[in-house]
This record gives C-alpha cells, sequence and structure tokens, in this order.
C-alpha cells in the first residue's frame, strides 16, 4: 500500500488538527488512562442560547396576571408539575422536578444583571466575560478560573468545551489553550486498518528531518494518537451508564461528559450548549421541545454520575443570556426580556427555591425585574466549589449566593 502525504494528514487528523487544540498533542487522553481517579470538584455549564422564556420554565400557574399576558402561551395548570402552591415546572420538565423532589436541584429565581441588554450577542458575552462592553474582553470568567487553577500545578486539561458550536467566549484563557472537541469519535482512529496505521508509523520515521512546519506537527502527534486510540478504545468498553439517556444532541453531549469523568480524566470544567431559545414566533411547540431536552438530558447525567459516584463532586450549573417578556407577541411568541431563572444541580445544592420569584405587577417597561446578581452565582462556585479568589476573576468583589452544601 502506499499512502500520501495527503492520506498521512487525513488518516492523522483525529489526533491533531480537528480537536482544536493548535499544536499541541492530545497528552490528556494518554494521562486518563493511567491516573487514578480525580477527587477534585468538576463544573458543568449548560448554556440554553437564546433566551429562555423562564416564565414558562418555572411557572406562577395560578396568577391572574400571568394568565391575561399570555392568552395563549399560558400552560394549563392541571398539566403542570407543582413545586408549591404558586409556582410549578413546565409539564415537560419532569426531570427537574424529580431532581427537584430528591433534593438534589436548586432553582435561582429572578436573575440578571443591572442595566440589561437584550441584544443576544452583547448579553452574552457580558455572562461569559463579566466585563461591560466598553472595556477590554480579553479573556472569560472561565478562562480565568482555568488560569488560577494551573497557576500551581499542572492539570492534563483544566477545561473541554464539547459540541460543534464556536467556542463560547466563557472559556477564553489568558495564558492556556482550551480545547474544542465535537464528539468522542474524533479521539478515535480507525484500529481495523492496521495497514494504514503501519504505513502512518513508517511515513512518522521517513519524514523526521524534513522541515514543513505542518508535517512536523502532524508527526508530533500522529504517534501519540494512534496510541492514545487504542487505550481509549479500551477505557470506553469499561464504561456502563448508571441511567439511560435520551437520545438527543445534549443527551450525547453529557454522556460523553459522564464517560470522561468515569475515565479518570483530571478536567474541572466541561461546557456544552443547547441552542434554538430565541421563540419569538410559535413558541409552544420549540420551547416544550427544547425544555423536554433539558430536563430529560440533565436528569440522566446526574442519575448517571450520582450511580458512578461522583455525585458529591460534579455540579451542573444551567443559564441563558436573558428570560422573555411578560406579554406574548402578535405571532404567539415572546421577544427579548431581561431575568430569568438559573438550575443549579448536584448532590452538594442547597436544594430547593432561592429567592423570591419576580412580581408580575412591578415591571420594567413589560420586563421583570431582576434582584440575583449573576455574578453573586459565579461567586459562590468560585469560592466554595474551586476555592478561588472570586474577586481577582470576576473584577469586583461579589459576595457569594448562599446555594451550595459546602
Amino acid at each position: 500500500m502506499t499512502l500520501s502525504r495527503r492520506d498521512f494528514v487525513n488518516l492523522t487528523a483525529t489526533g491533531s488538527v480537528v480537536f482544536g487544540f493548535g499544536g499541541t498533542a492530545p497528552r490528556f487522553l494518554a494521562h486518563a488512562a493511567k491516573k487514578a481517579k480525580s477527587q477534585e470538584n468538576v463544573l458543568v455549564v449548560v448554556q440554553l442560547s437564546g433566551g429562555n422564556d423562564g416564565l414558562n420554565t418555572v411557572i406562577p400557574f395560578d396568577n391572574d396576571d400571568y394568565r391575561k399576558a399570555r392568552p395563549s402561551l399560558a400552560i394549563n395548570r392541571k398539566e403542570v408539575h407543582k413545586i408549591n402552591d404558586e409556582l410549578a415546572f413546565h409539564p415537560v420538565l419532569k426531570g427537574f422536578s424529580e431532581l427537584y423532589q430528591q433534593g438534589q436541584l436548586a432553582v435561582v429565581q429572578g436573575v440578571g444583571y443591572p442595566n440589561p441588554n437584550r441584544s443576544h450577542f452583547e448579553s452574552m458575552d457580558f455572562w461569559h466575560t463579566c466585563v461591560r462592553k466598553s472595556e477590554k474582553r480579553d479573556s472569560g470568567w472561565l478562562g480565568r478560573t482555568v488560569d488560577q487553577l494551573e497557576k500551581d500545578r499542572a492539570i492534563d486539561i483544566a477545561a473541554l468545551h464539547l459540541g460543534e458550536e464556536k467556542q463560547p467566549l466563557a472559556l477564553l484563557s489568558r495564558t492556556y489553550r482550551v480545547p474544542s472537541v465535537r464528539s468522542l469519535e474524533q479521539f478515535r482512529l480507525n484500529l481495523s486498518r492496521q495497514e494504514s496505521l503501519g504505513e502512518i508509523r513508517k511515513l512518522i520515521e521517513s519524514r523526521r528531518k524534513q522541515t514543513n512546519p505542518l508535517l512536523e506537527f502532524v508527526q508530533a502527534s500522529a504517534g501519540t494518537a494512534i496510541d492514545v486510540s487504542k487505550e481509549f478504545e479500551q477505557k470506553g468498553k469499561s464504561y456502563h451508564p448508571k441511567a439511560s439517556y435520551p437520545a438527543t444532541a445534549l443527551g450525547e453531549k453529557l454522556k460523553t461528559v459522564a464517560q470522561l469523568i468515569q475515565s479518570g480524566l483530571q478536567t474541572r470544567i466541561y461546557y456544552v450548549e443547547l441552542a434554538g431559545f430565541d421563540t419569538h414566533s410559535q413558541q409552544a411547540g420549540a420551547h416544550n421541545s427544547l425544555l423536554r431536552q433539558l430536563g430529560d438530558a440533565v436528569f440522566a447525567f446526574q442519575s448517571d454520575i450520582s450511580g458512578q459516584g461522583h455525585g458529591d463532586r460534579v455540579l451542573t450549573v444551567c443559564f441563558s443570556e436573558f428570560g422573555r417578556r411578560v406579554e406574548e407577541n402578535a405571532s404567539k411568541g415572546t421577544d427579548h426580556g431581561t431575568a430569568a431563572p438559573m438550575f443549579l444541580v448536584g448532590d452538594r445544592v442547597k436544594a430547593g427555591l432561592i429567592g423570591k420569584h419576580p412580581s408580575l405587577k412591578d415591571l420594567d417597561e413589560g420586563d421583570l425585574k431582576f434582584h440575583t446578581d449573576f455574578r453573586r452565582v459565579y461567586a459562590a462556585i468560585l469560592e466554595n466549589w474551586f476555592q478561588c479568589n472570586s474577586k481577582e476573576i470576576l473584577g469586583s468583589r461579589f459576595r457569594p449566593l448562599s446555594v451550595l452544601d459546602v
């Protein structure tokens, strides 16, 4: 068999370019098989892109003002999963309701920030960086967390973005390159093509002295990719989910995160996204589908993680850049709003409702008024979960919200 340089690059791509690692080989996979299970805390971030309608997620189901504002979108009070006599989860959020009953879900109400911006990009960038548009945005809040976590010692890969979307600004570090990976399949070479793998090794040796930068890059990572793909194939066989995941994109992403945690990977931060929440028209069907994906996937993930013995060290956080306006629009949808709930899931959250549901009578030009700055939630994660200096990361001192039992 004759293997061209192009074939070589294509066959070894899974060990290099498609990872988005830049000029480094995927050493974290090689280390994962050799390290004992980490006991350090892990954060999983689920970004709900587009602006989730919090009012139809945590529903004031018996509120007359809610029903008047939403003649077609108000949820049937007989179908909801009640939290108490005033609030309930959307009918498709059975997973959240069960997590709540099990003491594994905290609902932080009325989350936002001062002088809200209703632009998707600007609002999301502020959530990602904690820096206003007029200031320099050279890193994200999780990227700065990585800088602190890696300051005293080297973690294999401190953070990992999983998905086909553009890497979130939140993960931009001043010092380290955070990888983006589409799926676990990107980690694997086709091991059935043993002849091809042999040719790759021969070609690596024959081109050692060449100075082509691209070829040098591939050479540096190809050998590792071949060896690691074998190790990871074996490691993957030992993972047996403790829960049934839904056959959805978010379900697959969170299943992958659980597998990587179970494999012994030292990664402290995982980031995934569920998009489609910009429901300006015909909201009901689309929002139902998205919330079902969210609730079912997060419930399966938490059940799996707890079953694998990691429940007390994995925290999942779900957020969106803003909520929706109180009144539905003429297209049976909702427009960009402000305050919305955040959700924290894990064995060590202070389960229950945190803060009051925003008033439907005292509005700000048709929008809910926030009462909890999202940076207080971040501060709790940074100080109580990661033992980081939150002021250094957030740029100012924010009193950590009492949301974690640590």
